[in-house]
């Protein structure tokens, strides 16, 4: 079978949340499985929210990327990140990453998106490098982050 990114669908879900949770394993991320589940419900009920891909290799499921869509006032227009883009162990090294970037960055030409943001761990040099192949650059901006509890309303 050849290789291939797919769009993913509620079906999907349970094969989605299994994948997640091996790559945050794999990145020592904190992983809440209800939350995740009602997060990937939402995204795939929802396109305006973003996409999420299966990647697949071989006739095995090999990975996941979800992209989300959001607006920039910086890039004058739709702006997306790349939330997730993981391949499993065992399928690295066989061009996914790179066929699920072409997949993801037609589709936001498709969604006219302006700018596409991801996040990387520093040490992660072959995840680097693959991005920089597709023109990410480093802007030397940081990252943060707050988590807002929504079930706490000011008093």
């Amino acid at each position: 079978m050849v290789d291939g990114v797919r769009i993913a669908e509620a079906r999907d879900r349970d094969t989605l949340l299994r994948l997640m949770k091996e790559f945050y394993a794999e990145t020592e991320t904190p992983f809440d499985a209800e939350q995740t589940a009602q997060a990937f419900d939402t995204i795939l009920g929802d396109e305006r929210i973003g996409r999420v891909w299966v990647l697949t290799r071989s006739g095995s499921v090999a990975g996941y990327a979800v992209m989300t869509v959001g607006f920039s006032m910086e890039y004058g227009g739709r702006d997306a990140f790349l939330d997730d883009l993981f391949v499993r162990n065992g399928h690295r090294g066989f061009g996914l990453g790179r066929l699920a970037m072409e997949v993801i960055l037609d589709e936001c030409r498709k969604l006219g998106v302006r700018a596409l943001h991801l996040e990387v761990d520093r040490q992660n040099a072959v995840a680097k490098e693959l991005y920089h192949r597709f023109g990410f650059v480093d802007h030397d901006r940081q990252l943060m982050t707050v988590t807002i509890d929504t079930h706490r309303h000011a008093v």
